[in-house]
C-alpha cells in the first residue's frame, strides 16, 4: 500500500531507483509521499498552497529516491525555462569579459543558466536577430551590455522580446533599469588628482564617440578642467586599443607643454607610456599619466599605473540581481538604477609637474 502525507517519513532503506530500475522520476516520488504530481510540483517550486505535513512528506520521498528535479521538470511547474540571455559587445575587454563571469556566477548560485552571444557588430539587423534569439529560446529575462549609443536605441525599439530587461552602460527608455560604473566621478577623480598635484591643465585620450562611457567621462573631464579655471585642450579619440594610445601619444610626446593626461582606459594609457618611454619623456618626472578600469596588470606597468578602478564583479552580480527581482515581481517595482561606486587608486604614474 502507498505511504500517505500522513503516515509519516518514508522508509530509510527504500532503493533509490524505481520499480523499473531507472532513476526516479517525480511520478516515483509522488507514490511514495502518497500525493499527486501537481503537489510535488507545487513543492519543487515553493507552492504557499501547500500544507506544511505534505511538503514535509515529499522532501523525505526526495530525499530516499535521491530525486533530483530536472530543469525541463521545473520548467513546466513553473512556467519558467530557468535560463537567462546575456547580449554583449566587444566581449574580449576586461571590463565586459568580467562583467559576464560575474554574471555566470551569480546565475549558477541562483540555479539559472546562462546563454550569451557576444556580437562583433552593433549594427541593427545583428542587436534584432540576436534579440530574437534569445526569446525564441524562452529566455525568461535578458541582460544586455549595451556600451553604445545607438545599440541602446536599437534595444528600445525591438518589440519581439516579451521578457525583463536589464541594460548596463546604456540608458534606453524610462521602463528599463540601468547598471553602470559611475564613468562621470571616476574622471572627475582623476582631473582632480592631476590639478591638485600641481599641474596646470589634463590633457585627455577619450574612448571612441559614441560610447556612452567614454562621452561621460570626456564630459566630466571638460567640466572639472572649467570648473578650476583652467584651460580645455583638445580631446584626442582612441578606440579604447593600446595601439591607439600609443599612436595618439606619439603627438602628445613631441609637446613639451604637456603635463598630465588621463586616459580613457588602461589599455590606452599603456600605449601612451610606451610611447613617452620611446620619446624619453619620464613617467611621472616629466609627465603624468592616469588611467581608468585598474586591470590586474596596472599595478605592473612600468611605472605602476594611477588608475581609476571600476568594480566590474559588483555591476555584473547587480544586474542579476535586479534582473531576478523583475522575474520574480513584473511591475511591481520602480526602474531600479543602480550607480556603483569607483574608486581611484594612486600609484607611482602620477606626481607634481616638473619644475621650469
Amino acid at each position: 500500500m502507498t505511504p500517505s502525507a500522513a503516515d509519516g517519513p518514508a522508509p530509510k532503506g527504500r532503493s533509490r531507483r524505481n520499480f523499473a530500475g531507472a532513476r526516479p522520476v517525480m511520478a516515483d516520488v509522488a507514490r511514495m509521499a502518497g500525493v499527486s504530481k501537481q503537489t510535488v510540483s507545487r513543492v519543487l517550486n515553493d507552492h504557499p498552497a501547500v500544507r506544511r505535513e505534505t511538503r514535509e512528506a515529499v522532501l523525505e520521498a526526495m530525499r530516499t529516491l535521491g530525486y533530483r528535479p530536472s530543469r525541463s521538470a521545473r520548467s513546466l511547474a513553473s512556467g519558467r525555462t530557468r535560463m537567462l540571455g546575456v547580449i554583449s559587445f566587444d566581449a574580449a575587454r576586461y571590463g565586459p569579459a568580467s562583467i559576464l563571469t560575474a554574471i555566470n556566477t551569480a546565475a549558477q548560485e541562483a540555479g539559472y543558466l546562462v546563454s550569451s552571444i557576444a556580437l562583433d557588430t552593433a549594427d541593427h539587423d545583428t542587436v534584432v536577430e540576436a534579440v530574437n534569439r534569445l526569446s525564441a529560446e524562452g529566455a525568461d529575462g535578458v541582460i544586455a551590455i549595451a556600451p553604445q549609443l545607438w545599440v541602446g536605441r536599437t534595444l528600445a525599439e525591438t518589440t519581439g522580446l516579451g521578457t525583463p530587461l536589464v541594460v548596463l552602460e546604456n540608458a534606453l527608455d524610462e521602463e528599463t533599469p540601468l547598471v553602470t560604473g559611475d564613468s562621470r566621478t571616476g574622471a572627475r577623480k582623476a582631473t582632480e588628482h592631476l590639478l591638485g598635484l600641481g599641474h596646470p591643465t589634463v590633457w585627455h585620450i577619450a574612448g571612441p564617440t559614441g560610447w556612452t562611457s567614454a562621452d561621460h567621462r570626456m564630459a566630466s573631464w571638460r567640466a572639472t578642467l572649467r570648473a578650476a579655471g583652467a584651460a580645455v585642450p583638445a580631446p584626442l579619440v582612441g578606440d579604447w586599443s593600446a595601439d591607439s594610445g600609443y599612436e595618439l601619444g606619439r603627438s602628445l610626446a613631441r609637446r613639451p607643454d604637456v603635463t598630465a593626461v588621463f586616459a580613457g582606459n588602461d589599455q590606452m594609457a599603456l600605449g601612451l607610456l610606451h610611447a613617452l618611454h620611446e620619446a624619453g619623456r619620464s613617467v611621472p618626472g616629466d609627465v603624468s599619466v592616469v588611467g581608468y578600469d585598474d586591470v590586474p596588470e596596472a599595478a605592473h606597468f612600468l611605472p605602476p599605473l594611477t588608475t581609476v578602478r571600476t568594480d566590474f564583479a559588483e555591476i555584473g552580480t547587480r544586474s542579476l540581481r535586479l534582473l531576478l527581482d523583475r522575474i520574480d515581481g513584473p511591475g511591481e517595482r520602480p526602474r531600479g538604477d543602480t550607480l556603483v561606486p569607483v574608486d581611484l587608486v594612486v600609484r607611482a604614474s602620477s606626481g607634481p609637474p616638473p619644475v621650469r
